[in-house]
């Protein structure tokens, strides 16, 4: 009996397997050609990737993340084909719940992940850029899926998170051929500003480095304690912190030179320092009490007055 109903079971399974096994065929096959569109997908994406200038490492990520998302519709079709009774709304339900499990788990590594992808994607840098960001600048090395490889000028490798390059504010030093750069200077009260202006743009312009075009300037931004405040501007191309170091070291050395040639001071602060006793008879009285400089008169007497005696021995008395 037992032996009997053991077959019969034996037998429906058999049954339900080779009513199975064509969809399981298909399914492989199915599979099979995904796997294959899954391959050409990746080269695809790879080149594409290159050819608008991303790194190697950039590309293979990119087309590693586009040949997974090809197998996973693949398995998808695959696995509705074989089993007509579980729907690809079933799938992708139970895709979803493990989704979000997986999210919350890994939310720092997911949100680096998709802000790598957008970046690589979006492009608001290239490899080779100097860019800035927060307190750090430097040369982009590379960008990973999970953060961005910054070199600083002290050499000093710096690996940002994508998500926060994405979210906060950079600023891509390198992103048009030109730069304008700027420093102060100061020159005396009575030096004729028309005519050091002249002499200032002359040595900017005879400046390595510095373009003609846009031309150089020296504008006047304030009057200063030590005289009159002025910023000589210059555009240099290319706008990378080599050149715009040598440029800058060659624009003041010029400048200065050029002031100094032409008689015109470059002052620096100065302040006036007034010693005062403190024992004038006037002092505590803020009618009468002087400060700074005398008005013209003869200043108060002292309120004390030091005696000394055939010893060398000293006393005060008051006046």
């Amino acid at each position: 009996m037992i032996f009997s109903e053991a077959l019969g079971r034996l037998e429906v399974l058999g049954r339900s397997a080779s009513a199975l096994l064509p969809g399981l065929v298909i399914a492989l096959v199915l599979f099979g050609i995904g796997l294959l569109i899954a391959k050409g997908v990746r080269a695809a994406v790879r080149r594409a990737a290159e050819m608008r200038d991303a790194s190697p490492g950039s590309a293979a990520v990119l087309g590693r993340i586009a040949s997974g998302v090809t197998l996973l519709v693949a398995f998808l079709v695959a696995a509705s084909v074989a089993f007509p009774s579980v729907s690809a709304a079933d799938l992708f339900n139970l895709l979803g719940i493990g989704g979000v499990a997986i999210g919350f788990a890994f939310r720092d590594v997911l949100q680096n992940l998709l802000a790598g992808i957008l970046i690589l994607l979006t492009r608001p840098f290239v490899i080779g850029d100097q860019i800035r960001a927060g307190s750090y600048e430097g040369t982009v090395e590379d960008v990973w899926v999970r953060a961005t490889v910054l070199r600083t000028y002290d050499n000093q490798r710096v690996l940002i998170p994508n998500a926060t390059l994405f979210v906060d504010k950079i600023t891509v030093i390198t992103a048009h051929d030109k730069r304008r750069l700027a420093f102060p200077l100061t020159i005396g009260n009575g030096d004729d500003i028309k005519h050091a202006r002249r002499v200032i743009v002359e040595a900017l312009r005879a400046t390595e480095g510095v373009l003609p075009e846009p031309p150089p300037e020296a504008l006047v931004t304030g009057l200063g304690a030590a005289g009159v405040d002025m910023t000589a501007r210059l555009w240099i191309d290319p706008p990378r912190r080599r050149d715009a170091v040598d440029a800058l070291d060659h624009a003041i050395s010029n400048v200065k030179d050029a002031l100094t040639a032409a008689g015109i001071d470059l002052p620096y602060p100065t302040s006036q320092v007034l010693f005062h006793d403190q024992t004038e008879e006037t002092d505590g009285d803020r009618s009468r009490q002087r400060e700074g400089w005398p008005t013209g008169s003869s200043p108060p007497g002292a309120r004390w007055r030091v005696l000394r005696d055939d010893r060398g021995g000293r006393e005060e008395e008051r006046t």
